[in-house]
């Protein structure tokens, strides 16, 4: 069979990482059988455009996984699959949540005619049987013997062969504007391909903070993949860079990258020892990152960019959504310690909590200006289907959207919040993202950055750059041409000292008067 795994994008915000799902499962895939990758957040489709696609190449099978905010596209690319003839089974966590909506047991339409729960490693092999023989059953779930759940071990974790598989469509060098892409030539990059590439070392997560969706999904008993399979794929991911002359940057998609400090220091040594530093980037807790020494390991691992979820700065919130384990007062000093080591922090705040009032846009960024420079970003509290926060808003009364997902708007309230009207906390969120990204922000961040090396900085100004076209999308030239105008100071004061240290560094030719040749 020829099969397309597709994960869809939302028409709405960008994401340049490409999801792991599709080459876990292309790799589980039994011999025999020829699997393409799509994934709509680098190559946008519409539901015709997909058709085509599955026409021509002949495609008798179609998996699709997304996230709750991409619902309602995987929902009309499905639909559009299956009149054309084709099979869709859908899976992941949105799916997982609310099983009966894809089959349409809850009163609307069906869109799948299987669906995948949970962790698909065990189940995928049997779907893709199934399909064969043509006798999908409606239901895939990874059950024991006992019809309890079964989670995967990860002993006997799958080797993704990422240096032969086609990474043309995620490659970001192509996305970049073309003005961005000559800038940065002139200041020496040689790259012909910028890879951002999605790893795991381990799954689940024992927090079970009430907005999340990742407890009841993965569970709260941790699992994790051996120290040599992580490396090995390190190792692979360094010589693939090599092979293409480009760049590669791991995302450690672990929901809690260093849940078990003893585990991940070992794995940060044997990284070290070994020599399989790449750039990476992982979520890890701000409690536990007031370890020096873990923190010494990441930055000497190749670690480059944490990604904490902070949420407030507002104690009783954090008490409120079962985040006490994080403490405001702290958060400062283990900023400082992560910059003390070269570490930058991508920062996640949620308004719209109970505890929120009008000003708390202001109040934060107060305190993120007291802080070494990050990338804040800046979201609302969304009751997503299946969490403990959804059912106690539900049983309230307070859901304004019970299904927010089936008309995705991005920086919209889906409840009712209480210290403050649903437009007020959609214009805190607005406020924060304006401030935090606008040009004297970005002046500032770079000045204090002036002591830290200029590759330090380019990258900090790249990031930025691109995290104004992920989350107030940049989809047309001329959006990009304003962003890079309205920034040209910091960029072309960056431009000026990187331009200054490649020419100082050139050797000087000189002409001694012996070596001319007489006429």
């Amino acid at each position: 069979m020829n099969i397309l795994l597709y994960n869809p994008d939302n028409e709405v915000t960008n994401n340049f990482m490409p999801h792991l799902w599709m080459f876990l499962l292309k790799s589980l895939t039994p011999p025999g059988h020829q699997v393409f990758l799509l994934d709509g957040n680098a190559r946008r489709m519409s539901e015709p455009e997909l058709v085509q696609y599955v026409r021509d190449y002949h495609i008798d099978l179609v998996g699709i996984g997304a996230m709750t905010r991409m619902a309602a596209k995987a929902y009309r690319m499905a639909d559009a699959v299956r009149a054309a003839g084709v099979p869709v089974v859908m899976g992941g966590p949105h799916v997982t949540e609310v099983p009966d909506e894809p089959l349409g047991r809850d009163g609307g339409p069906r869109h799948a005619d299987a669906i995948a729960l949970g962790e698909a490693d065990a189940t995928w092999p049997q779907i893709v049987a199934d399909a064969e023989r043509r006798a999908l059953k409606e239901i895939y779930a990874p059950l024991d013997a006992a019809g309890k759940e079964a989670k995967p071990s990860l002993c006997d974790y799958p080797e993704v062969p990422w240096d032969r598989m086609d990474l043309d469509q995620f490659n970001l060098i192509k996305h970049f504007p073309r003005l961005g892409r000559r800038i940065l030539t002139a200041l020496g990059m040689t790259w012909r391909s910028f890879h951002l590439i999605p790893i795991e070392s381990g799954r689940g997560c024992p927090y079970g903070c009430e907005f999340c969706t990742v407890t009841g999904f993965f569970g709260d008993s941790i699992r994790f993949r051996s120290n040599e399979s992580v490396i090995h794929e390190l190792l692979m991911l360094k010589s693939l860079e090599k092979q293409e002359k480009g760049k590669v940057v791991v995302f450690f998609i672990d929901d809690n990258f260093a849940i078990n400090p003893r585990r991940t220091k070992s794995l940060l040594r044997e990284i070290i020892a070994c020599n399989a530093q790449v750039p990476w980037i992982a979520q890890i807790s701000m409690n536990l990152l007031r370890d020096e020494e873990l923190v010494s390991l990441i930055a000497q691992s190749g670690g480059k960019w944490i990604f904490i979820g902070l949420e407030s700065i507002d104690p009783e919130n954090l008490k409120s959504v079962a985040k006490s384990f994080n403490k405001p007062a702290e958060y400062g000093s283990v900023l400082e310690r992560l910059a003390q080591h070269g570490l930058y922090a991508i920062t996640s705040f949620i308004f719209g909590m109970d505890g929120d009032h009008p000003g708390t846009a202001e109040r934060t960024l107060e305190q993120i200006r007291s802080w070494p420079p990050g990338l804040p970003v800046f979201g609302l509290l969304t009751p997503y289907p299946a969490t403990p926060l959804y059912d106690k808003l539900a049983s309230a009364g307070r859901l304004t959207r019970p299904k927010h997902w089936l008309k995705f708007k991005p920086f919209a309230m889906a409840h009712s919040p209480l210290g403050l009207s649903a437009e007020q906390a959609e214009a805190e969120v607005r406020h924060a993202w304006r401030s935090s990204y606008s040009p004297p922000t970005t002046r500032s961040a770079l000045k204090w950055l002036e002591a830290k090396s200029l590759p330090d900085r380019i990258v900090h100004l790249c990031a930025r750059l691109a995290f104004r076209g992920i989350y107030f999308p940049q989809t047309r030239r001329r959006d990009w041409v304003r962003l890079l105008v309205e920034d040209r100071g910091p960029i072309l004061h960056v431009v000026h000292q990187a331009l200054g240290m490649k020419f100082a560094s050139q050797p000087k030719r000189s002409l001694s008067i012996g070596s001319r040749r007489s006429v």
